[in-house]
């Protein structure tokens, strides 16, 4: 006659990949690796003739596409049907803040010496960079709110209300991206970012506008 199998011998059930405690500090990682590789690049003088401008440039690439990889993810996790893929979904988006805010604060220091007087003319005077602040100006309430104190405190529906600016931030930072570009008459890379945007756009308003049975 067998013996039963223990209770804590009987084989469990497998733990899903994207569960595992590992990935979300690798994500953290990955993450943060272009920051690392900028700050030694300008440390050890690789980043070209002119540092500071490859920095901030550096640093508003990398917001833009954080920015574009936190709204993949709502479409990946329905065509691929992974609904965790959402619990990192505000990582990407405060690494995607992170970069936007050390862009600002490069542009700040070292092409404007840190003078808000100067920073205003050159609002005042070139476009793109009105556009860049007024992106960063959209992108800060939510960050603030990113937390599950904030959406308590707001309320479901308001706090998804304020957090669809994250829609016209992402074309404000594509037309950034392009008009700064378009000056060197380098669009080849934006034209890639503003159309995988408008995909990400197009896919959001395709199923917001389906109706509902």
């Amino acid at each position: 006659m067998s013996r039963p199998i223990p209770a804590q011998a009987r084989a469990k059930p497998l733990a899903h990949p994207l569960l595992h405690p590992a990935v979300r500090p690798t994500l953290h990682l990955l993450c943060a690796l272009p920051l690392a590789w900028l700050i030694s690049a300008l440390f050890t003088q690789q980043l070209g003739a002119n540092p500071a401008e490859a920095l901030i440039r550096s640093l508003g690439d990398w917001a833009l596409r954080g920015l574009l990889l936190t709204l993949s993810i709502t479409p990946a996790r329905v065509l691929l049907g992974q609904p965790l893929l959402l619990r990192y979904r505000r990582l990407f988006g405060l690494w995607s803040f992170a970069y936007a805010l050390l862009h600002l604060l490069a542009y700040a220091v070292f092409d404007q010496g840190l003078l808000l007087g100067e920073i205003l003319r050159d609002i005042a005077k070139r476009p793109f960079i009105l556009v860049g602040m007024l992106t960063f100006a959209l992108l800060l309430p939510l960050a603030a709110t990113s937390f599950q104190a904030a959406q308590r405190w707001l309320g479901g529906r308001r706090w998804q209300r304020l957090h669809q600016l994250v829609y016209p931030a992402l074309l404000l930072a594509c037309l950034h991206f392009w008009w700064m570009r378009e000056a060197k008459n380098r669009l080849a890379e934006p034209a890639v970012y503003a159309l995988i945007a408008l995909l990400l756009l197009g896919w959001r308003f395709s199923r917001s506008s389906r109706p509902r049975s």
